[in-house]
């Protein structure tokens, strides 16, 4: 008999969910078991700051399962201690042997089944979006007290290491995790429903652009993300007004804490050629980005990767990311898809977009769409196989 690939999830992920779905396709048996249900019940998202439910289907075409949860403190939003499902625990032991792929170990549900799971003879497997770029900035006691822990506790219980990119690759490899044990399996989105989406909506680009008031010759910035700092949005805003092209339309798709600021920043220098759009859903945001001529992402500390970055590359995008943006060596050839600018240079941000919009510098030899042709369903599936 064949064994079973687990994912062990805090809750239904709308990037993640899709793939479960594409492997039972492919004949490998997958199931998903979930300490939490909240984004299924939908509810107030703290950094979007609004009610949010995902509006495609997370529990469709794989099974799942949900186990309670004991916290004192339920949610995924609490830290460490706000998933405890002892339930699921107790299930490694009387589950045959399988594949068990435990995405972090940021709560006590994750790490007690990736310290615990070979004891029961499982193929134990951490997928963690750790970029070693990130770590750097890193110091104090805390930081200190994480290395020795994975080090010495943590990481040799773990059989398998699946990074996500060269990043995340080079943060296990900082620990001394040996090749045999990487194995890539990339953070990747629904590219077939993306460029089915985009099929369908090009003969109409230049109707949406008119109901959004924007002339069709007009070039177009996409901004996919929480208005929160992490993000840095106010960044794209400064050097969007320094552009100051009157063909140019800056589009931030997304909602969060730093609205205010925003609107209080386009009032004062008066930018009509900006629109906030709010939260836009799963269904919808295709919209956005098959109108865009440049996706920018100017995240910091904490963006580990950047999915929305995937899903605008199947519009084929061109790019411009900061360099802490987690995917921005994997996802960029500079000069050719796209460029990357020093994290927090608004003056070097609004350079590289001038030559990307207005000079037109970009080669095109290869472009964002056959890059993440190789971050896909399929590329992930053909490397799991090989672990069962």
């Amino acid at each position: 008999m064949t064994k079973k690939i687990i994912f062990i999830n805090s809750h239904p992920i709308q990037y993640f969910a899709p793939m479960y779905k594409y492997m039972n396709e492919q004949g490998v048996n997958t199931e998903a078991w979930y300490c939490s249900d909240e984004s299924i019940k939908g509810g107030f998202d703290k950094e979007f700051g609004v009610k949010i439910t995902w509006d495609i289907p997370l529990l469709n075409g794989y099974s799942y399962q949900f186990f309670k949860n004991y916290s004192w403190k339920p949610s995924i939003s609490k830290g460490f201690f706000g998933l405890i499902n002892l339930g699921l625990i107790k299930q490694l032991f009387s589950e045959p042997k399988a594949v068990i792929i435990v995405h972090g170990w940021n709560y006590f549900t994750h790490f007690m089944v990736l310290m615990l799971g070979k004891l029961k003879g499982h193929t134990i497997c951490l997928r963690n979006d750790m970029p070693l770029s990130h770590e750097h900035y890193k110091k104090g006691w805390k930081q200190k007290v994480k290395k020795i822990g994975l080090k010495y506790i943590l990481f040799p219980r773990i059989d398998n290491f699946l990074y996500i990119g060269s990043q995340n690759r080079l943060f296990y490899e900082s620990y001394s995790v040996k090749e045999n044990r990487l194995v890539s399996c990339p953070y990747a989105v629904d590219n077939d429903r993306f460029k089915a989406q985009f099929k369908a909506i090009k003969p109409n680009i230049s109707i949406i652009k008119t109901k959004l008031g924007i002339p069709a010759s007009d070039k177009i910035i996409i901004f996919s993300g929480k208005y929160i700092d992490k993000k840095r949005p106010l960044d794209l805003l400064h050097a969007f007004n320094s552009l100051n092209s009157p063909n140019c339309w800056l589009i931030m798709v997304g909602e969060g804490d730093l609205r205010i600021s925003m609107e209080r920043y386009i009032e004062k220098h008066q930018l009509k050629q900006v629109i906030l759009t709010g939260f836009v859903n799963q269904s919808k945001i295709a919209e956005y980005y098959a109108i865009g001529d440049l996706f920018v992402m100017c995240s910091s500390l904490g963006e580990n990767w950047g999915l929305s970055v995937n899903e605008a590359m199947n519009f084929n995008t061109p790019l411009l990311l900061s360099d802490l943006t987690g995917c921005s060596e994997d996802l960029v050839i500079q000069g050719e898809n796209g460029y990357t600018f020093k994290t927090k240079d608004v003056i070097e941000l609004k350079k590289k977009m001038e030559e990307i919009l207005i000079k037109n510098s970009l080669t095109l030899r290869t472009t964002s769409e056959e890059i993440v042709d190789n971050y896909s369903f399929l590329r992930i599936t053909n490397n799991l196989k090989n672990l069962l």
